[in-house]
């Protein structure tokens, strides 16, 4: 079955970064499953762990992700995947000559999804890669001759500081040239202890370099658009049903508490908590780039890709079902008997774990250390 959004990608080459991390994987798997006449994926990629890009990218296709592929007998699809050596944290990206001017030649569609979702970064290195990282994006996107569209990958939390949030650029946080200035001229220790000052009502580097980068976007004169997901979660349908890599957001301590390590949480049961599904993610950004081509304005589109307005989340509501899905379908690797307690307070929850959290995990690592193995 095709449709004007496959029409789109049919023999558009696309390049894509970070395409080995939750949402990227998801969106390879989708393009090539949904449009199977699409040319080239470009996915930049960097050594790891002593694995060559070759070698990670042979180790991607084996994700369970592209198991419905492998069903479809459409594994030769893979061959469109070209892995390309580089990472957004270094000087042009870190790419060749070469596989700049293949990128510039060939490529039509940019999906910029690397970012490091790390709260705790500090804000120098968090620069780097959200805010400089975008930056050397856009400048690529510049030099190709035939591009179609960019979509930028934000977070529905650069507004964070506003109470209501509308789909538009809102102004920058900081004046750009001024705040790298400071991160090109303070040493580590003294941009550490001017961060809170810098980022004033963000809550972290992460929301604030993700707001400057927007900029980066719209100053760049591109066919671009912006698309701002909440925290994502596993699947809702495709390719299957739950199916994730992450273990940012509430996967990773339900899989703590399936483990029965996790056993409280200091959570406001009655508040709203947005989560959206990582395949209406991906599905937002692949039709994203089909509307930067159709729309007749070229005006650069903010879209939100959020549920809290159409189907609000509250953990109130599945405390119960939590425990009943951890009991009736245990983990063979659980250390404890899983139970999972919301508590509405930080102190409450500090009390509680130095009984249920600390003081079992000494006593488990004391056992394992006095059996010869390793503590966790």
């Amino acid at each position: 079955m095709t449709s004007r959004v496959t029409e789109f990608y049919n023999g558009k080459s696309v390049f894509i970064t970070g395409g080995t991390g939750f949402v990227g994987v998801c969106l390879i798997e989708k393009l090539l499953r949904c449009c199977p006449d699409i040319g080239n994926l470009y996915l930049l990629m960097r050594p790891k762990k002593g694995k060559q890009i070759t070698e990670r990218l042979e180790e991607l296709t084996k994700n369970s992700v592209f198991n419905r592929l492998k069903e479809d007998k459409q594994t030769d699809l893979f061959k469109k995947l070209i892995a390309v050596a580089g990472d957004v944290g270094e000087e042009n990206l870190g790419l060749s000559l070469e596989d700049r001017a293949t990128l510039i030649n060939k490529v039509e569609i940019v999906f910029h999804s690397a970012a490091t979702l790390d709260f705790e970064a500090d804000l120098r290195s968090t620069t780097n890669i959200n805010l400089l990282g975008t930056r050397k994006i856009v400048q690529l996107c510049q030099e190709i001759k035939n591009l179609k569209a960019l979509v930028h990958v934000s977070s529905a939390y650069v507004n964070s500081v506003l109470h209501d949030v509308d789909e538009i650029v809102y102004p920058a946080p900081a004046d750009v040239k001024t705040f790298l200035n400071l991160i090109d001229t303070l040493d580590d220790a003294t941009l550490n202890s001017k961060t809170p000052e810098i980022l004033n009502n963000h809550a972290n580097p992460y929301t604030f370099t993700k707001h400057l980068a927007e900029h980066e976007i719209v100053n760049g004169g591109l066919p671009a658009t912006i698309v701002r997901p909440s925290m994502i979660t596993g699947a809702w349908k495709e390719p299957v049903p739950g199916w994730t890599i992450s273990k940012n957001g509430p996967q990773g301590f339900i899989l703590g508490a399936s483990k029965g390590i996790v056993r409280r949480l200091p959570v406001a049961k009655h508040l709203i908590y947005d989560y959206i599904p990582v395949d209406v993610v991906v599905n937002s950004l692949i039709v994203a780039a089909y509307n930067v081509d159709r729309d007749s304005d070229k005006a650069l589109k903010v879209y939100h890709c959020t549920s809290s307005t159409c189907k609000a989340f509250k953990w109130e509501l599945i405390e119960n079902d939590i425990n009943n899905y951890l009991h009736k379908y245990p983990l063979r690797s659980a250390v404890w008997y899983p139970y999972l307690k919301f508590l509405p307070s930080l102190l409450l929850f500090r009390i509680s774990a130095i009984f249920v959290h600390f003081i079992p995990a000494y006593i488990l690592d004391t056992i394992t250390r006095l059996c010869g193995g390793r503590p966790m």
